[in-house]
C-alpha cells in the first residue's frame, strides 16, 4: 500500500495510506488532510483537491489534460507544479511521494 505524505502550509506532514488506483484527492479526504476538501468529488470542476507536486515526482504522472490545465489556470494561487489532486492516481511508483496542498 503506498504511502502518500501531504504537506500544508503550516509545514506539518499528513501521511496516508493510499489505494492503488484511487486518488491523491480520495485519499486525502479519506485521511482528513486539512486543505483538501473534493467538494466536486473528482468531477474535474472545483480544485478544492490543489497540491504542488515536485517536478522530479511530476513525471510519475500523466500530463495534465487540457480541461485540468484550464481548471487551474484561474485558481489564484497556480503555480507550474499545480496539479489536481483527482486527476493523479495512486501506484507503487508514487510511495512515498509528497504533495504539497495549496490551501491548507
Amino acid at each position: 500500500m503506498p504511502k502518500i505524505q501531504f504537506k500544508t502550509s503550516s509545514g506539518d506532514l499528513h501521511t496516508v495510506d493510499a489505494n492503488e488506483g484511487e486518488s491523491l484527492m480520495q485519499a486525502a479526504v479519506r485521511g482528513g488532510v486539512p486543505g483538501i476538501l473534493g467538494e466536486c468529488g473528482g468531477e474535474l470542476s472545483c480544485a478544492t483537491c490543489h497540491v504542488y507536486i515536485a517536478d522530479d515526482l511530476a513525471t510519475r504522472f500523466p500530463p495534465a489534460s487540457a480541461d485540468e490545465q484550464d481548471l487551474l489556470e484561474m485558481a489564484d494561487d497556480c503555480r507550474p507544479e499545480s496539479r489536481l489532486g483527482c486527476q493523479l492516481r495512486v501506484s507503487e511508483s508514487v510511495d512515498g511521494l509528497v504533495a504539497e496542498v495549496a490551501r491548507s
